[in-house]
């Protein structure tokens, strides 16, 4: 198997979305460890009948995207 890291071959190779429970304490421990915050922690709110979460991106020393987020609203079980 040939793996290289977007940063061996100039281009995004993946994206991974994790779950956290602090999104911005998350976010200041991946910034002191050196990840490069490409968005900024912001609330995505996708109306009352869906979810609201609290998300930021960042690239790894290997150039990887990363997309970290906590889930701030349940969509309303169904009736």
């Amino acid at each position: 198997m040939n793996c290289q890291s977007p940063a061996s071959v100039g281009a995004n190779t993946q994206t991974m979305l994790l779950f956290v429970d602090d999104v911005d304490m998350h976010c200041e421990q991946a910034r002191s460890a050196g990840a490069i915050i490409v968005d900024e922690p912001r609330v995505h709110d996708y109306g009352a009948d869906y979810w609201a979460d609290r998300s930021y991106g960042a690239l790894d020393p290997e150039g990887h995207l990363w997309w970290f987020t906590q889930r701030l609203r349940e969509p309303p079980a169904p009736q």
